[in-house]
C-alpha cells in the first residue's frame, strides 16, 4: 500500500492530475485521462507504457 503522504504528491505523468488509489490498492488512477498505473511491491510504476486506460 502506498503511504498517504506519498500519494498526496503523485500526479499523472501525462496530464499532471493528482492520482487516487483504486479500491483494490494495486493501482493508481488519473481522474482526467483515466490512465491506471500499477503498484508493484508497494512501488507506483508511473510509466506511460505500463498504464492501461480504464473505460469508467
Amino acid at each position: 500500500m502506498v503511504p498517504q503522504d506519498l500519494l498526496d504528491m503523485l500526479v499523472c505523468p501525462v496530464c499532471k492530475t493528482p492520482l487516487v488509489m483504486k479500491e483494490n490498492g494495486m493501482s493508481l488512477k488519473c481522474g482526467d485521462c483515466r490512465r491506471v498505473y500499477p503498484v508493484k511491491d508497494d512501488i507506483p510504476i508511473l510509466l506511460v507504457d505500463e498504464a492501461v486506460t480504464d473505460p469508467e
